[in-house]
């Protein structure tokens, strides 16, 4: 289970400290509608309704938002992360996804110019510096 994001999400507090605290609300939405989505497409007997039969157990805050029964929350096209090294960043997300496989690629670009983009300009030196 630990592969999927939504389970990470509702079980490991740490799958949150890299986003922006206002973000939090709607992504355990999201999270919740699309794992709803997912197990009333693939049916009972998926890893998706196994996924929802373990959750709300442990999760308080999963099982308050799946009691909402809501689906077709998509993810934001700019996303709000906080970076321990740089601090917060403005992404934009494109998503390109295998629907045969329930697996998606995320791809998060910073418009040129922008703080953001200079944040990740800094985190590329960082990060081969600390590949060493």
């Amino acid at each position: 289970m630990p592969r999927s994001a939504g389970y990470r999400w509702f079980t490991d507090p740490a799958a949150r400290q890299i986003y922006a605290p206002e973000e939090h609300a709607f992504l355990t939405r999201m999270y919740a509608a699309g794992l709803r989505e997912l197990v009333t497409l693939r049916g009972p007997d998926s890893r998706a309704a196994h996924l929802a039969e373990l959750l709300p157990a442990h999760s308080e805050e999963c099982r308050r938002v799946w009691d909402d029964h809501e689906i077709g929350i998509r993810p934001h096209e700019v996303k709000h992360f906080v970076h321990p090294e740089v601090g917060a960043l403005e992404l934009t997300c494109q998503r390109l996804v295998d629907p045969g496989q329930a697996h998606s690629l995320m791809v998060y670009t910073a418009i040129p110019g922008s703080e953001s983009y200079e944040k990740l300009q800094v985190l590329s030196v960082i990060g081969t510096q600390t590949l060493r």
